[in-house]
């Protein structure tokens, strides 16, 4: 297994999706994530989702999504005694992470500086809507209020057919990606100084990152991009969508070379011998004549049979699928996209995503099942020296 994390501890103070997701990353990574969580309540989404036997046990999907190989200890850190015994967990942490609003890890005292002190060499990542500087850092949001904030959604749909989402949390996933990636680099940093590293980690910032080509193309010469509907960014007149006998099919033949191939591919060399048509210019300037010559060809074969003879020709290109298609292609399984996790009382696999690139040629997947709320906190608490009394009488409190 690729466990390049193996031996770093995690403390986790984040909830719902993009910390979660961040996390998860890291335990599939190797890394021993504790999940901090609030007595009797634990994580949002330990209730809800599309299987109400196990939202019953506290154990919604969503939260198995990217439950896996964490251990979840509670603790109510808005008491002494709680914040007491999470401190002593940090102590023994490398990486800390949460994504509260700015500000509130310090009025709970786990701020920073106090996790430094505690842990010197500690990674400290803060995920939040806008970061921990500027106007907004402030403010609270969710995924999609950054896609309205952040431009996506004057680009994404048809002209004229007002601001479109994205149609999913892609914001979430991707500050988590880009979360994981922050508290790596962190480690190696910390590694090579022998100091505390802080990390700051914004929903907006990883939602612009997302769109970098168009942000530099708008600041350097002044163009605001436009909703292009189902369009390619490079405007070429044989790339973007075209009607197929029974589907869209979207094609990239940007390249010279590409074009070339695919007009003999097509059946249609006759397009490279029309002056309309003989150089890239040309077909920019002619490109309403091309793109209905190639739909009036295009409209002849089923989408799939146009894919496949593309691929033949090295010309980038593939039939629209919905996520219930494209999951039951042998490509996914091919690369162990995702995998299944058996609960308990579960009669049927729960299905998680893998680690979001392949190592060393394989997968790398989930070994253990998500924890039940605070399943893991008397051997934790043990292991730091608490007794069996000691815990009993925290728990009793309402403390743990």
């Amino acid at each position: 297994m690729f466990q390049p994390l193996k031996g770093l501890r995690v403390v986790d103070l984040s909830q719902v999706l993009a910390g979660p997701y961040a996390t998860y990353l890291l335990a599939l990574m190797g890394a021993e994530v504790l999940k901090i969580e609030k007595p009797g309540e634990g994580d949002w989404t330990r209730v809800g989702g599309g299987v109400p036997e196990l939202a019953k046990r506290k154990l919604g999907l969503a939260y198995l999504v990217q439950g896996g190989n964490k251990k979840s200890v509670t603790i109510d850190l808005k008491t002494p005694e709680g914040l007491e015994v999470a401190k002593k967990l940090i102590s023994t942490a490398d990486i800390f992470i949460e994504n509260f609003k700015p500000g509130v890890a310090e009025r709970l005292g786990l701020g920073f500086d106090v996790v430094k002190a505690l842990a010197p060499k500690v990674v400290y990542c803060s995920i939040s809507a806008f970061g921990q500087s500027g106007p907004f850092s402030g403010r609270p949001a969710y995924d999609h209020v950054i896609q309205g904030m952040c431009g996506i959604m004057m680009t994404t749909g048809q002209p004229g057919s007002g601001p479109n989402k994205v149609g999913s949390p892609y914001v979430d996933y991707a500050t988590g990606m880009n979360a994981a990636l922050a508290v790596v680099s962190g480690v190696l940093e910390s590694q090579r100084t022998g100091d505390a590293v802080q990390v700051d980690v914004s929903m907006l910032d990883t939602s612009l990152m997302l769109m970098a080509s168009l942000m530099s193309t708008h600041l350097t010469t002044g163009w605001v991009p436009q909703q292009s509907g189902n369009e390619a960014w490079s405007q070429s007149p044989s790339s973007g969508a075209f009607e197929t006998a029974d589907g869209v099919l979207m094609l990239a033949a940007n390249n010279e070379p590409q074009f070339q191939r695919m007009c003999h591919a097509i059946g249609a060399p006759d397009i490279l011998q029309d002056p309309r048509w003989g150089t890239p210019e040309d077909r920019s300037q002619n490109a309403a004549d091309l793109r209905e010559k190639l739909n009036s060809i295009f409209l002849t074969r089923p989408a799939l049979e146009w894919e496949a003879l593309l691929a033949d020709v090295t010309v980038p290109a593939g039939r629209i699928r919905g996520l219930e298609e494209i999951l039951h292609e042998d490509q996914i399984a091919a690369r162990g996209l995702m995998s299944t996790l058996e609960i308990e009382g579960i009669d049927h696999p729960v299905h998680v995503p893998s680690l979001s690139f392949v190592a060393n040629g394989t997968a790398t997947t989930a070994s253990r099942v998500p924890s039940e709320l605070g399943a893991d906190t008397d051997v934790v608490l043990g292991a730091l020296g608490y007794d069996k009394g000691a815990i009993e009488s925290l728990r009793n409190a309402g403390k743990i």
